[in-house]
């Protein structure tokens, strides 16, 4: 190794700086200079790829844990005190022990922090020296290396199933379409497999790539943390620049699936890659209690100098009322003695030494113990866990739990939260005629049955005809009767096991098709011809399965986590299904008997995929009958209008990243439209009829949250013609359109567009999602213009996204409108119940959603966020001064009914429903108070058409004006900003992969668990902790207390009535342990209590147990007591000859039983624990006292303590001592509980009572009582229509089909929902207001 001056190092280390801070990198292949020096390398200045994620090494540990250690005030406080008892003179005891404390307390975390740490030394060497493949010049082949080995501008081989190494740009795949599929489960949880595509023009796909050829530069943007972009380029030796985005990067940390081998070129190595630029570790968040105890620790503190300051004054004064020197007061060598105000400075530091326990060393310790055991038993929840998911609450937050119990506001997604995130083909319009499925809806009908499950529904489907199938009810109800119950569970939990892959239930997957659609698809089938190519249900169907981004797999494929699955297990379509049992049995009321009685048939699936099978090819045998024509009279379909070709079974794997798609691709399949296969370049569609059509993918308009669409270009193989396939929000759609009614539309385009935004509201209403679907036909210069500007966009690094997106708008103008899909999103489980308790409980709910108003408030109704009596306020605006019009009008209505004398006690009914136009301007620095004052008087509020980063805002405004406790739940990574943005983030673990969940506090896998979190654990950990800390700073107080009034009996000298060992076993044995498991397992009420009467969560919300007011009374309670403790046995043993020692025994001995049965008086229920906590801090108490009395001897010079507790135990005194004290010292706090529980009872007390009875009686007492109630905790009032400018006349009712020139004004619309017997009524004004 040649020497370098440090000049030159400085020099080099200022260049890589300057190379790591650019906002472009140039990266050159090493091939060329491999074996040269690093000197001469020239991705020299970018970090290795070997990681380090240790926080010490070996050598520094030790004062670095301390550095870390030192953050905690506390720490510095009893360390400072430590070193202070060795100056001579102010040291309190002797100097080694007064060590002992903190000492224990520091060396137990750094020898947990030294296993954590070693943990990830572990984990860093393991996937430091993790094998992969490394192009080496030299050898001429790829060479077996380790991954820390990997370097920036290297070429690296990836062979299936197994991890990439670091951040790579695809090069080579073994695909010949030049396709590699990565599943990123380890970086966003998502399991469904992404599909990443080779740099196009750099290399034959035909042939092997050959590493040394490659002679370009690649141009890439600084490294970041965002997962879904890049930025890239590659320049060719000519100049010409191929652009490269996030679907050519295969990221560190996902795994290869699918694909023989990948080669990439290193463009981020080691700790630049974006999984490790994302891995922040656990985020920490102070509770709101630690946020109160760390004033309260201030309050000690100052009570704490007080005390000291006391001893001072008082060892000052009592110097100087000395006649003369006693002989007890020793002078200095030179026989100097200290002046009487010098003496009194010195005392004030003693006495901080002598009274430091006052703030508490122990508690910190004792609250993180408390909060592992409060996690313990909440991830152990058996009614947490889900049986479905095979999963469990997650908390991922350890310090907040106790926040749960405090909750004012929850901040809700809907699709995915609220709903399963399961979409079901419900409904479809097409060239203005609309096809509502009947038949799915009556297979759909069945599944809500209450008994029936969905998942044994759907496993219950009739076996292939080779195994017959029995309609014989009678042959199969014993068997039925005998394992339905019992395996139902069991099947459900092993068939979701096995299956990880998302939007893959037979809910989404199963389409019964629609009889009148079915007809009309197969007359084009039947004619042929050239009117095939231009029917628009053809396209309709085609943009159904083309228009996506679902890939396609064989079962069969390679990906070896999957272990097994049944070939011998045929799935048919619940369309070959129906027709088969109509031809059998004649009846739907048959079929769906059968479907209900048979027992589950044992099923396989795939572990990461859903095998399908394609049933429009195999012919349907017919038993028993020559009938050739029996399909067709089938209401159902017409299959045998198709002129199918003997083909067999295609076991197809769809994997699509929203269930949207997927849902979409299923109906198209129970159509016949069968998507076969997609590739970069193209996508094959098997027809009705058996023919294959291979269209060509020249591009793909991404889907973006500003224009709420995608699109596919792609080549028709027939007509050769630029066709554009696009889906979207309807009002995306329609505004390329031009407006329903638009002049420059024909008429029959006027008609259609106007009959499809019909239907759109009519789904809308019954709150299903809605998507419309058009066509293009791009003419050929008009592409070719276009494809100019969309290469530019896609080399381009400077504002890349906003040109790619200037683009695809460009391309999406005057789109002919094809048709619409309904979806239905079901709501979860017990969501209704939930929002209500959450309600009854005080907490209010918003809804954040990106759906339509409509679809939102149909959820809203459903999941009774919105009550039929709700007034609701439909705010929805098109500029700012209808907006502030509208708050102030409707903030004056509030104000005036809040007012009105007669309307004490009650609260309106208002709920309020805002778009997301809307919200940016109520949101906006002016009018943001004036919405937040709105939205605090409303009930419930919904807002609609939200943006991710909307959501955040909203939270945020709601969190920081308000001054409330926030919780935000959701499920997808839209949901990721909102999540972090609220006090507590809560991820649900749906289909939408784990982004929401990885980004949280606490993950839960259903929305109805947030009850019991809240309701139960969050009220218990809250009082249960706020209890603990309570009588943790009274237990310390009345324990120092006692050495404090026995200074005004030494002359405030500083000197303890207790020997200094017993002092420190005292905290650390004797009185440590109850109060921890009073913390962790105290229950103040029943569970059953807490869920049946929600409005108990508001008795701990707020200041809850922990108020200032409790604070100080037990601080005078223990005065009282540590009063009591000392002059009771003062008195008794008053004029005795008793030494000082044994004058403190008793007093110790008091104490002990003082604060123990002091907290026995707290505790609400007693459990076994408790009593051996108790009894056995008793216990070891007196076997370590007896002990150390007996033994240690000179332990604590000059002091002797031998044989004390042993004569004190022989005199009868002593226990009358200690019984009187206890009884007098404890009487006052007894009384106060009697008295307060017997005259005024709190809410908890009665409901204590009420857990004494029987749950048979209990249980009736709460039915009873709320229906009493009503079901709200107070008095409610109906709210008049606010008389403002925008309500001038009376109220008309919505037509039952409205249209959206109905439902919204040229300017705004105050919508008013207000009650009907039958459904909600929705009244607007007639006018709008001027602007």
């Amino acid at each position: 190794m040649t020497w370098r001056s440090p000049l030159a190092v400085v020099r080099d280390a200022l260049r890589g700086q300057r190379a790591r801070d650019k906002d472009l990198r140039n990266l050159v292949s090493n091939l060329p200079y491999e074996g040269l020096d690093k000197a001469k390398q020239p991705n020299r200045y970018f970090p290795s790829n070997a990681i380090k994620t240790t926080k010490y090494t070996l050598l520094l540990f030790i004062p670095m844990n301390l550095y870390e250690q030192f953050h905690r005030w506390a720490n510095i406080y009893f360390v400072g005190l430590a070193i202070l008892n060795f100056v001579p003179v102010v040291n309190a005891f002797q100097p080694e022990v007064a060590l002992i404390p903190i000492c224990v307390i520091l060396s137990l975390t750094a020898l947990k922090d030294a296993w954590e740490d070693f943990r990830r030394y572990q984990s860093d060497r393991k996937l430091n020296n993790t094998p992969c493949f490394i192009y080496s010049r030299k050898e001429k082949q790829y060479i077996d290396r380790r991954w820390k080995d990997v370097r920036v501008g290297d070429f690296v081989k990836v062979l299936c199933n197994e991890i990439i190494p670091a951040d790579l740009l695809l090069m080579h795949t073994s695909d010949p379409n030049g396709v590699c599929h990565i599943e990123t489960a380890n970086l966003d949880g998502e399991t469904n497999l992404k599909q990443r595509k080779v740099v196009p023009g750099l290399c034959n796909s035909d042939s092997e790539f050959d590493p040394e050829s490659f002679s370009g530069i690649v141009v890439c943007e600084k490294p970041n943390n965002n997962l879904n972009h890049f930025k890239c380029y590659v320049e060719k030796p000519d100049k010409e620049k191929v652009g490269a985005g996030i679907e050519s990067l295969l990221l560190r940390g996902c795994t290869v699936r699918n694909t023989d081998h990948a080669v990439g070129f290193v463009v981020y190595a080691g700790h630049e890659t974006k999984s490790m630029l994302n891995n922040n570790g656990p985020r920490y968040k102070r509770s709101k209690l630690e946020r109160k105890l760390n004033t309260d620790v201030i309050f000690c503190v100052i009570l704490l100098l007080s005390m000291c300051l006391v001893g001072a004054v008082g060892h000052f004064l009592w110097l100087q009322a000395l006649p003369g020197v006693p002989p007890y007061l020793v002078p200095d060598s030179n026989g100097h003695l200290d002046s009487p105000s010098l003496s009194g400075f010195y005392m004030f530091f003693t006495m901080i030494i002598l009274l430091q326990v006052l703030i508490p060393i122990s508690l910190y310790v004792s609250i993180e113990l408390v909060k592992i055991g409060q996690i313990f038993f909440i991830t152990n929840d058996i009614d947490l866990y889900d049986e479905e998911t095979d999963s469990r609450m997650q908390c991922k937050a350890l310090n907040i739990t106790e926040d749960l119990g405090q909750i004012e506001y929850i901040f809700s997604d809907k699709t995915g939260t609220l709903t399963e995130n399961k979409m079901v083909f419900r409904r479809c319009s097409i060239m203005g005629t609309e096809y509502p499925h009947k038949e799915n809806a009556v297979r759909l009908a069945v599944l809500d049955e209450p008994e029936t499950e969905e998942e044994v529904i759907f496993n219950q489907r009739p076996r292939p005809p080779q195994t017959g199938w029995s309609l014989n009810a009678e042959d199969t109800i014993p068997e039925d009767r005998q394992h339905r119950h019992g395996s139902r569970r069991k099947s459900k939990v092993s068939g979701n096991a096995q299956s990880d892959v998302a939007f893959s239930s037979p809910l989404e997957t199963e389409v019964i098709p629609d009889r009148k659609l079915l007809q009309q698809i197969s007359r084009p089938e039947c004619s042929g011809g050239a009117s095939r190519q231009t029917d628009p249900y053809l396209d309709f169907f085609l943009a159904l399965a083309i228009c996506n981004t679902v890939m396609v797999s064989m079962a069969t494929a390679q990906r070896r986590r999957v272990s097994w699955f049944s070939r011998s297990c045929q799935t048919n379509t619940p369309l070959d299904t129906v027709s088969n049992l109509v031809k059998k049995a004649g009846s739907l009321r048959h079929i769906f008997t059968s479907w209900q009685r048979k027992p589950k048939q044992n099923r396989t699936l795939s572990e990461d995929s859903v095998i399908e099978e394609d049933h429009f090819n195999p012919p349907v045998k017919t038993e028993g009958t020559g009938d050739t024509n029996g399909l067709q009279t089938c209401t159902l379909h017409a299959l045998s209008r198709y002129n199918r070709p003997a083909a067999t079974s295609d076991n197809l794997s769809y994997e699509a990243e929203s269930p949207d798609e997927a849902a979409l691709v299923h109906a198209a399949k129970a159509y016949g439209f069968i998507l076969l296969g997609r590739t970069p370049d193209s996508v094959t569609v098997r027809l009705p009829s058996g023919e294959e059509l291979v269209f060509e993918v020249l591009d793909t308009l991404a889907f973006d949250s500003n224009r709420k669409r995608m699109s596919v270009l792609v080549r028709h193989p027939i007509t050769r013609e630029y066709v554009l396939y696009t889906k979207g929000a309807d009002y995306a759609i329609m505004e390329l359109l031009g407006t329903p009614y638009a002049e420059h539309l024909s008429g029959s385009q006027k008609n259609i567009a106007a009959d499809t935004q019909h239907h759109l509201d009519c789904y809308a209403k019954e709150g299903l999602r809605t998507l419309c679907f058009t066509k293009k036909v791009v003419s050929d210069k008009a592409y070719e213009s276009w494809l100019v500007n969309r290469k530019s966009a896609l080399a381009a690094i400077d504002n890349r996204e906003e040109l790619i997106m200037d683009s695809a708008v460009q391309l999406e103008t005057n789109l002919s409108l094809l048709g619409a899909t309904g979806i239905e999103d079901r709501l979860q489980e017990s969501v209704p119940d939930t929002i209500v308790a959450l309600r009854e409980a005080g907490i209010q709910v918003w809804v954040l959603t990106g759906d339509k108003p409509e679809t939102a408030v149909n959820i809203g109704y459903a999941c009774r966020l919105l009550e039929e009596e709700d007034l609701v306020i439909n705010m929805s605006c098109e500029n700012k001064l209808t907006c502030t019009s509208i708050l102030d009008c409707t903030l004056e209505e509030v104000r005036r009914y809040s007012q009105d004398p007669r309307n004490v006690d009650t609260t309106p009914d208002i709920s309020l429903v805002i778009d997301g136009r809307t919200l940016t301007m109520a949101l906006s620095s002016d009018l943001q108070d004036r919405f937040v004052e709105l939205a605090r008087r409303c009930r419930s509020v919904l807002c609609c058409r939200v943006t991710p980063l909307q959501k955040s805002r909203v939270v945020k405004a709601i969190r920081e004006k308000l001054k409330v406790m926030t919780l935000a739940v959701g499920d997808g990574a839209n949901d990721v900003n909102m999540i972090q943005a609220a006090d507590i983030g809560v991820g649900i673990s749906g289909q939408e992969g784990m982004q929401a969940v990885m980004a949280s506090d606490f993950a839960i896998s259903r929305f109805k668990h947030l009850k019991k979190l809240l309701l139960v654990h969050g009220h218990w950990c809250y009082t249960r902790l706020a209890n603990m800390i309570i009588y943790f700073f009274y237990k310390n107080v009345a324990y120092v207390n006692l050495l404090f009034w026995y200074q005004f009996f030494c002359g405030f000298s500083g000197t303890a009535m207790i020997d200094y060992w017993l002092m420190i076993f005292f905290n650390l044995f004797f009185t440590s342990v109850p109060p921890i498991m009073f913390g962790i397992m105290d229950k103040d009420v029943s569970a059953e209590m807490l869920l049946g009467v929600p409005e108990l969560y508001r008795t701990g919300r707020g200041a809850g147990e922990y108020k200032r007011s409790t604070f100080w009374v037990s601080m005078l309670d223990a005065f009282y007591q540590s009063l009591v403790c000392f002059f009771i046995p003062y008195l008794a043993y008053q004029d005795s000859d008793i030494d000082v020692f044994t004058f403190g025994t008793p007093l110790n001995t008091i104490s002990l039983f003082t604060i123990l049965l002091h907290l026995s008086i707290e505790i609400k229920a007693w459990t076994v624990v408790h009593w051996l906590t108790m009894l056995g801090s008793v216990a070891v108490f007196f076997i370590v006292t007896l002990a150390y009395s007996a033994t240690c001897i000179t332990c604590n010079p000059p002091s002797n303590p031998y044989w004390i507790l042993q004569s004190q135990m022989a005199d009868p005194m002593f226990y009358l001592i200690c019984i009187i004290t206890t009884v007098v010292a404890l009487l006052p706090r007894y009384m106060f509980h009697v008295l307060r529980n017997s005259i005024a009872p709190s809410p908890l007390m009665q409901a204590r009572h009420l857990d004494r009875l029987d749950p048979y009686s209990r249980d009736q007492w709460i039915k009873e009582w709320r229906s009493f109630r009503g079901g709200g905790c107070v008095k409610r009032s109906r709210l008049s229509t606010p008389p403002s400018p925008t309500l001038e006349t009376p109220a008309d009712i919505y037509p039952q089909s409205s249209t959206t020139s109905d439902i919204m004004g040229d300017e705004f619309t105050l919508n008013v929902i207000t009650e009907n017997s039958q459904r909600p009524r929705h009244t607007r004004n007639n006018d709008s207001l001027a602007t």
